[in-house]
Order: C-alpha cells, then sequence, then structure tokens
C-alpha cells in the first residue's frame, strides 16, 4: 500500500499497559508525531493492516499476538513498518528473537524517554532511505567475483602493469601496507598468464617456524630426520610449472635467503636429505610490508637476492591515499555479502560513506572489508547509517574519524535527518525555522564562553549589542548568571 503524504508522522504504540501507552505518547508527540495506540496484539495487527505506518513500538507480550508475532507476519507480507520491540523482561532469547525476525531495536523497560525519540528519528530515516534507494542491476557472473576493485589514477597504473606482466615469466615484488591485496594482485597475474592452469602456491614466510622453514619451502627425503617417515614435496614443487607466492620474504632468515637465491639463478633445489639437486620450472612474485631497502643496509637481507627479486616492483598505495576507489569497494563488498550471507541486500547512506571516507583505513582494504560484512550483518534496517558504522569502531577511533568533518558536513547531514519528517507538499516556513535552529544554540555557547559578558559576545558574533539583546528576547534564551 502506498504511504499517503498525511500519514508520514504517524506512528503506532501497541502495549497492553496503559501507562506505557501513555508515556510513549507524551514522549513521541512532544517530537510531533501522531499517535495511535493497540491494546492487544489482535488490534495492533488490524491497525497496520489498515494503515501503513511508518514505525512501531510493538511490545513483545501482549494477548491475542505476542510482539514477535506480529513481526513475523508484517515482514510476511513484506511490509517495511520500521518496528521498535519493548519489554519488560530483559533476556537473551528475546533480544536475540526480536533481531532476528528483523525488529529495528529493541528496548528494555524502564527505557529514557531521550532514547525513544532518538531511535524514532533514526528509523524514519532509515526507512524513507531506503524506499529511495535504487534496486541494484544484476551482475554477469564473470564480473561478480573480481577482487581488484579500483578507478584511481594509482590502481590504474598497477592494472596496466599486472597486464603486461602476465604475458612473461619476470619475478616480481609487491610491496605494500598489510591489508592492500598484494596476495589478490599475484593471483590476479597468475590468473591471466600461459601458467593460470597450473598451481597458484602462496606462502606466507612469517608464519611458518624458522626451524620448519626449509623443509616446508624445499621438501625432505623419507629418513632425513626423526618423524620424516615419507618423501614430503615442499612448496617448490607443489607449484611446479606454477606460481610460487611468497608472501611476508623480508622475514625469511638469511641463511635460507642463499638456498632461495639458488633456487632463482639455478631452477633447482635440494630437499632437506636428498643427495642431488632437482629442477624446478616456478615462476616466483614475492610480497613485503617492509622497506627492503633499509633491510639490506641493515644487513637483514640479501643485496644479492633483493635484486634478483626486484626485477619488477609494484607499489600498491594503502586505501587512505586512494579514497576515490572507496565507494567502489563498499558496493562490492555489499553485493559480495549479499550472495555469501543470504542476507536481504542492503545499502549505503550518503551519510554513512562520507563518514567512511573520513577514515584513515590503518588496516586497508581488508579493514573496510570486515568493517562492511560487520554491519551488513548486524545492521536490522535496508540503509546502513553512520551509526551502524560508530558502533563497529572504538569510541576514540569515531570521534577521531569526525574530527576533520567541516561545519557544512555537519549542518548538512542534521538538516538532512529533520527533513525526513516534513511534507514536500505543504507550505511552511523551513528557512526561518532552520535559521533559528542553527541561530539560538550558537548564540547560547558564544554567551556561555565569554561568561555571559554580552558586550565581548555581540563583538565575537560580529552584530550590534541591541541586535543581540533582541535575538536573546526572541529567541528564548535563557541568561545564566
Amino acid at each position: 500500500m502506498k504511504e499517503r503524504p498525511d500519514e508520514t508522522l504517524r506512528v503506532l504504540v501497541a502495549d497492553d499497559e496503559h501507562q506505557m501507552r501513555f508515556i510513549l505518547k507524551n514522549a513521541l508527540e512532544a517530537q510531533g508525531y501522531e499517535i495511535d495506540f493497540a491494546e492487544d496484539g489482535e488490534q495492533a495487527l488490524a491497525r497496520l493492516a489498515a494503515t501503513p505506518y511508518p514505525l512501531a513500538f510493538i511490545d513483545i507480550k501482549m494477548p491475542g499476538a505476542t510482539g514477535l508475532e506480529i513481526l513475523d507476519r508484517l515482514r510476511a507480507r513484506g511490509c517495511d513498518t520500521s518496528v521498535i520491540i519493548i519489554t519488560a523482561i530483559n533476556t537473551m532469547d528475546n533480544a536475540i528473537e526480536a533481531t532476528k525476525r528483523g525488529a529495528f531495536e529493541y528496548l528494555t523497560k524502564p527505557f529514557d524517554l531521550d532514547r525513544v525519540a532518538e531511535l524514532a528519528r533514526r528509523a524514519l530515516h532509515a526507512r524513507a532511505l531506503a524506499r529511495a534507494a535504487t534496486p541494484r542491476p544484476p551482475l554477469a557472473e564473470e564480473g561478480v567475483s573480481d577482487p581488484l576493485i579500483g578507478r584511481s589514477e594509482s590502481m590504474q597504473t598497477i592494472f596496466k602493469t599486472m597486464g603486461r606482466l602476465s604475458q612473461n615469466d619476470v619475478t616480481v615484488l609487491i610491496q605494500g601496507e598489510s591489508g592492500t591485496g598484494k596476495e589478490l594482485i599475484a593471483r590476479v597475474i597468475h590468473g591471466k598468464s600461459p601458467r593460470a592452469k597450473n598451481p597458484f602456491v602462496a606462502v606466507n614466510v612469517a608464519a611458518i617456524p624458522a626451524t620448519l622453514m626449509e623443509s616446508e619451502l624445499f621438501g625432505f627425503e623419507r629418513g632425513s630426520f626423526t618423524g620424516a617417515y615419507e618423501r614430503h614435496a615442499g612448496k617448490f614443487e607443489q607449484a611446479r610449472n606454477g606460481t610460487l607466492f611468497l608472501d611476508e620474504i623480508g622475514e625469511m632468515p638469511l641463511d635460507l635467503q642463499a638456498k632461495l637465491l639458488r633456487v632463482l639463478q639455478e631452477g633447482e633445489l635440494a630437499p632437506v636429505g636428498a643427495t642431488k639437486p632437482i629442477q624446478v620450472n616456478v615462476r616466483i612474485i614475492a610480497a613485503t610490508n617492509q622497506d627492503l631497502d633499509r633491510a639490506v643496509r641493515e644487513r637483514r637481507f640479501r643485496t644479492d637476492l633483493f635484486y634478483r627479486l626486484n626485477v619488477v616492483t609494484l607499489q600498491v598505495p594503502p586505501l587512505a591515499e586512494r579514497r576515490s576507489d572507496l565507494p567502489l569497494l563498499v558496493e562490492h563488498f555489499l553485493r559480495k555479502f549479499h550472495r555469501e550471507l543470504g542476507l536481504d541486500e542492503k545499502f549505503v547512506s550518503e551519510e554513512a560513506i562520507n563518514l567512511l571516507m573520513r577514515w584513515d583505513w590503518p588496516g586497508n582494504v581488508r579493514e573496510l572489508e570486515n568493517v562492511i560484512k560487520r554491519a551488513v550483518a548486524l545492521a536490522p534496517h535496508k540503509v546502513l547509517l553512520p551509526a551502524d558504522f560508530s558502533a563497529l569502531l572504538s569510541p576514540e577511533d569515531f570521534r577521531a574519524s569526525r574530527s576533520g568533518e567541516s561545519l557544512d558536513e555537519l549542518i548538512r547531514e542534521r538538516i538532512g535527518e529533520f527533513l525526513v519528517h516534513v511534507d514536500p507538499n505543504e507550505r511552511g516556513d523551513l528557512h526561518q525555522l532552520i535559521l533559528s535552529g542553527v541561530e539560538k544554540p550558537l548564540i547560547e555557547l558564544v554567551l556561555a564562553k565569554v561568561n555571559g559578558n554580552q558586550v565581548r559576545a555581540a563583538a565575537l558574533l560580529g552584530i550590534n549589542r541591541n541586535t543581540l539583546r533582541k535575538k536573546i528576547h526572541d529567541l528564548q534564551i535563557e541568561l545564566k548568571r
């Protein structure tokens, strides 16, 4: 059923306790909402069927039908009413079931009335954004799993170089911070090369204990040490005729660096306990987040091995240096998790994108992927809002991410949230309302800063003192002494 403009602010409160209905009525009417009541579950269902309420506060335990049963029926018929479940019984099962069945939020009695108002505003804002969201067109299957996303100049340069590298067998060194996608780049180079039908073997050098690294990389013969009951093919042999990706190459011990150099120079290796070397045909792609030049100067990395690996270097930029790619990456991960987790399609609001764009992303693309995955899994609504991401970051990190936000962005965000409740077909005094809404707190804060001195406040504001006194009167600003 299509929502009519005059129903935009109507909210249903369903609770079998008169006192709870009265409390919610006063709290919500103070915010400009029109309230309808239901005293039991069946009455609530009847009202919801007759009127497309954008928001409903529903008690979890009522005669006739429980709040959870109402949620099930609403979702079964595709109703997009935002539902906030309220209850006096705060149990794990209630919380899990309410969110599992699609409740926007779960509120425990007694509740803070400011929280009620905030939840109502957020729920309506999320619903309005969800209705405005444009469904995504289906993707061709071959494009769905494309792991490397980027239209920035730095990524386009890398893509072009990767295209040239896929046509030959030169050794490649990929440098970049953790989480920038170094292994993905190596896999794409392999996948588009003549070796694509042969194995791609990835080894994280930093994850292998030094005592086991030689046998893991080069293999061992039966009886070469205690416990070697049969011959073991190392990673080089496993990658025969394919590609061996050596991640965190800077962590390799010096003695093994010499043996790796021999493999690169001679194309042969000696498994532990072997009496003669064996030939291997393997392409090497190495990666590191270290400064190998510095490691060479500090004699932690062999100079000859460095030059052997550093035939072609790809420098992958951190996400903070290619922020223009972030919206594309977010879209990619939304599609990915919609598919993988089997959840409803979700979108990210413009305000949330602005928040993500201001974050420094020390964990790079991997961190962004994890943040999007958690938000998709936990957010109860179709459109992800800034609050859905602020909960995933620490309070200090969230405040830091907003510290660079301009005044214009802050005001724009708040006005956008306010306009959700405005009927575009009505005449009004929005201009004056918004200006006074900004002007009053500005004057109050300036007066507080100068300890109530109106002469100094007028000078700071750049207005006449008489003008300031008139505004204090008209805006009903309380002067604190």
